[in-house]
């Protein structure tokens, strides 16, 4: 297999769990950081093995070795960053949300397709095991039709209004940040909604710190999403089919067990997987890669476009302007 070359961009604590990820991802080779703290990237690169650290984003994306890069600076910078990269014929793999509003997101698939080079939303939740199986239940109708969804992440977040997650000009509160999630589930397991009904919580900043939803399908069916960064919740998934009852457990972006419940018994699923679970969607990654691919046959832009259209309608519908 091809060594594929990784350049990291944005350094914070979810970059960190991806480079982890990256060091079990077979052929994959942590090649580059950059930070405009030197302090930043240095300690960045020593804790995680890259090969070169660069004072610049720009100097790294001058470096002809460096094949893709992971972008995971704050959600306003995704659209700058992104168009940066695809601009000197690199990669991208972007954290979500992939932008702050459809209008980017357009863009940067657009820019994408002209340069001819790959980028997909790094919305690593598509390619857990437990998430996969899940979607195949899903399409077999093993169990029947979806009645209903079930869906919230929520966590009580330390209340400093200097912090990302409270500062509106970096695009914090809980909907993009968490909120995201949830409404990833029902996007995947019931497609768009024919109506969004949706209420928040502000903060003195102006951002949601709390987010309730209701997807509403044909046939009276819904989806009862919610985002908090003021209260634990549960984080689980239920979904209700015609003949069971399905859990995605604690936590169930992440790396999880289900259980499926039926009158005649009740079945918990585990899935053993070893890892924080980044390393799934970078396989795919450097799969894509290596076969020439410039979209994801998984995480496409189609699927991409729906999510950020649903984003911008509940933010529309809350009242949330960036």
């Amino acid at each position: 297999m091809k060594k594929i070359k990784w350049g990291i961009l944005g350094l914070g604590k979810i970059a960190g769990k991806f480079a982890t990820a990256l060091k079990d991802v077979e052929g994959a080779e942590i090649y580059a950081v950059a930070s405009r703290s030197k302090t930043k990237a240095e300690s960045f690169a020593k804790t995680h093995g890259a090969t070169k650290l660069f004072p610049s984003y720009e100097s790294m994306l001058a470096d002809e070795a460096l094949d893709v890069v992971y972008i995971a600076t704050p959600h306003v910078f995704h659209y700058e960053h992104t168009l940066l990269c695809l601009d000197n014929k690199k990669a991208v793999l972007c954290e979500k949300p992939f932008a702050i509003n459809k209008k980017q997101v357009e863009e940067m698939i657009a820019r994408a397709q002209k340069q001819q080079v790959f980028l997909m939303e790094a919305m690593w939740t598509q390619f857990l095991p437990h998430f996969k199986y899940v979607l195949d239940l899903i399409e077999s109708e093993k169990y029947g039709k979806i009645k209903s969804l079930e869906a919230d992440f929520g966590f009580p977040a330390p209340v400093d209004l200097d912090k990302r997650l409270y500062n509106k000009s970096l695009g914090g509160g809980s909907l993009l940040d968490i909120g995201i999630y949830p409404i990833f589930m029902a996007l995947s397991a019931l497609g768009v909604p024919e109506d969004i009904e949706a209420q928040a919580i502000f903060s003195e900043t102006g951002i949601d710190k709390e987010c309730n939803m209701v997807f509403k399908y044909p046939k009276n069916v819904k989806a009862n999403l919610r985002s908090s960064i003021i209260e634990q919740t549960s984080t689980a998934a239920i979904i209700q089919f015609e003949n069971a009852k399905l859990t995605l457990h604690k936590r169930f972006h992440e790396p999880t067990s289900i259980t499926i419940q039926t009158p005649e018994l009740e079945d918990t699923k585990e899935f053993n997987v070893s890892s924080n679970g980044y390393n799934f969607e970078a396989e795919h990654v450097q799969k894509m890669l290596c076969e020439g691919k410039t979209e994801s046959t998984e995480m496409t832009f189609k699927k991409s476009l729906q999510l950020i259209d649903l984003l911008d309608k509940v933010r529309t519908k809350i009242g949330l302007e960036y």
